[in-house]
């Protein structure tokens, strides 16, 4: 059995995964730290590696409205001023490097900033004591990292939470700051998607209007169940799940 939407067909598995990875990104965006790391391996399952990032954005930018609105009061913006600019650097750098390699290649250059971004979070997990530089220096080599993760593979979450956990800022702050972080920088990436890599059209932003239902309910179970549910066997369940996918991105 297929569904046609938007153009787009898709079995009911794919249907599935489709509002599961959209949940999962709005779940990431307002507390469910690490849930939207699935997401992206799905998305490259079902739409392959680059046409993905493009379908994930709009996606991205609906859950960062929401947890903006949930957070707005507790952004820093001292911090945002000194990472966005270099964020900015980065979503270039990743254009140009999208723009020129194959799609296998892209694919391949998607797995491996989804296995570092692992390697980060479970180097935090063993390393609670981790003590991470908080200098100039180290803040705007976070911030092109930051944008090229961003560009390349929606994938700059591991990279933010290292340089705000060296900031050491309170939980809601934390959230907070990342969600204007990414809300700016995705919306920076959009003429981008459009006119470099063409991989948002009116299509492929036309499917994302029936995903909103599922990307509010996640947005909303991210509110209600971030304090409830056990955090350590929950990034582990995320490290691994992960894994799983980008392992199946190789097949």
């Amino acid at each position: 059995m297929t569904f046609e939407i938007a153009s787009y067909s898709f079995t009911l598995y794919q249907l599935v995964l489709f509002g599961l990875a959209a949940a999962l990104i709005g779940m990431a965006k307002t507390g469910v730290h690490g849930a939207g790391m699935i997401s992206i391996p799905l998305l490259a399952l079902i739409f392959g590696a680059k046409a993905s990032t493009g379908i994930a954005l709009p996606i991205l930018i609906i859950a960062d409205l929401f947890a903006v609105y949930y957070y707005r009061q507790h952004a820093s913006w001292p911090h945002l001023r000194r990472l966005i600019p270099f964020a900015f650097i980065g979503i270039i750098v990743g254009t140009v490097v999208g723009q020129l390699v194959e799609e296998i290649m892209f694919a391949y250059v998607m797995i491996a900033i989804i296995f570092i971004s692992l390697g980060v979070m479970i180097y935090r997990e063993r390393r609670t004591d981790l003590d991470i530089p908080s200098s100039p220096l180290f803040s705007s080599t976070i911030g092109v990292a930051g944008g090229f993760a961003t560009m390349v593979g929606n994938l700059a979450g591991p990279v933010m939470a290292l340089y705000l956990l060296a900031m050491r800022l309170p939980k809601d702050q934390f959230i907070g700051t990342a969600a204007w972080f990414f809300l700016l920088s995705n919306i920076a990436k959009l003429p981008f998607h459009i006119w470099v890599w063409e991989t948002i059209t009116w299509n492929s932003s036309t499917v994302i209007f029936f995903l909103f239902p599922a990307i509010a309910l996640g947005a909303f179970l991210g509110f209600k169940i971030a304090s409830k549910i056990p955090e350590k066997p929950f990034r582990w369940f995320v490290i691994i799940m992960t894994a799983v996918s980008a392992i199946a991105m190789l097949a």
